[in-house]
């Protein structure tokens, strides 16, 4: 893969093996990409698809036993091989994550402020006051109130969104140009993901911090990400501009992807799943990794794996034999709700032909009907 002058992170042909006892998971394989500052990537795909091990490898947390090939570029530093002394001053000050559960990513002992002051700490010579003063600035950054009262308590006296926003703070007091996020916003309501994503639209605003998200929420990616990034079977199967795969897609998978989200047109018909379940990365099949789902899969897709091939203007690609028979949009979107699921134009009409399944009752109906009941009884 070629390096420009402006690319922040340049990842190429990134392998990730784990030797068991039952045989070599390939966690992912040959996933190659670039990251420009102040650009937002998003990561998509189901659990095991390579996510979260790829940016585990390029924040160089991986277990000894990982067997990692290719190269991780940040700027001019290589991270694959890179000692843990070199690799300990590069996370945190210029690389930094956010990881998905914060209650594990917090010590319950100590409080919020000590913490995030130890964060700054560890890569700035400066006394305890000086750290404590930047750990409230950096709560008041992600919107916290009363940061320096807040910054005395301990974590179990916040709550989730709050919890996670501290967990921010920490990825950014050191003022990184890479920040990890790996699934932010998870188990938090609607309201509270917001704000965690505004908030991290205006830290990218504020630093020109690079940002890699990875989600299983597509609805985020379109609302905050550049570029996208979908995986499948560890490895990339379609990338691009936001806009671009999401009009346009070019694989069957991210076809599956988009026609699950609920849309307010589908309403009264059932969402349409992509039916069967991911590989083994243990055991994979041969030739397309998703031909065992894909309802286009023909013998040539069984042969060999696909290339990742440009599809489209803005460096879209695809790894797909039939990407040019995908017309995208609506049509594209139907490729899996006729072939597999159907659709149901009356809701109502499911209780109608299966009088075992439970209807649910407005409760305000149910208390006027048995008074209706209550009066007519002499």
């Amino acid at each position: 893969m070629t390096t420009t002058a402006g690319d922040l992170l340049t990842v190429d042909n990134l392998t990730v093996e784990f030797p068991t006892d039952d045989g070599v998971v390939r966690a992912v394989r040959g996933v190659s990409f670039t990251l420009r500052q102040g650009e937002v990537l998003g990561v998509v795909g189901e659990s095991g698809s390579g996510k979260s091990v790829s940016s585990m490898a390029v924040m160089g947390l991986l277990p000894r036993s990982a067997r990692i090939g290719g190269s991780i570029r940040f700027r001019d530093t290589e991270i694959v091989g890179l000692g843990q002394r070199q690799l300990e001053k590069l996370r945190g000050n210029d690389i930094a994550m956010i990881f998905q559960d914060p209650m594990t990513s917090l010590n319950p002992v100590y409080t919020v402020g000590w913490q995030l002051s130890e964060a700054y700490r560890a890569h700035h010579k400066v006394s305890k006051k000086v750290a404590w003063a930047k750990a409230v600035e950096a709560l008041e950054l992600v919107g916290i109130p009363q940061p320096d009262r807040r910054a005395a308590q301990f974590p179990h006296e916040f709550s989730g969104g709050m919890r996670q926003r501290v967990v921010i703070a920490m990825a950014i007091i050191n003022d990184p140009t890479l920040i990890i996020a790996d699934e932010p916003t998870t188990a938090l309501d609607v309201t509270v993901q917001a704000q965690v994503l505004e908030t991290l639209l205006r830290i990218r605003d504020e630093t020109s911090a690079a940002i890699m998200i990875i989600t299983h929420d597509l609805g985020v990616v379109a609302g905050m990400a550049d570029r996208v990034q979908v995986m499948y079977g560890g490895t990339v199967v379609e990338s691009g501009q936001v806009d671009a795969v999401f009009e346009r897609p070019r694989m069957p998978y991210t076809v599956g992807l988009l026609g699950s989200i609920p849309h307010p047109d589908l309403l009264g018909k059932r969402l349409t799943p992509i039916k069967g379940a991911p590989p083994s990365l243990m055991n994979l099949p041969p030739g397309c990794a998703f031909a065992p789902r894909c309802p286009l899969a023909g013998p040539e897709c069984d042969e060999a794996e696909p290339e990742l091939v440009t599809v489209g203007v803005s460096g879209h690609t695809s790894r797909c034999l039939k990407w040019d028979e995908l017309g995208g949009g609506d049509d594209s979107r139907d490729l899996f709700e006729h072939e597999e699921i159907g659709s149901v134009e009356n809701p109502a009409s499911l209780t109608q032909a299966d009088p075992e399944l439970a209807v649910v009752e407005d409760a305000a109906e149910v208390e006027q009907r048995m008074a209706r009941e209550e009066g007519s009884t002499p």
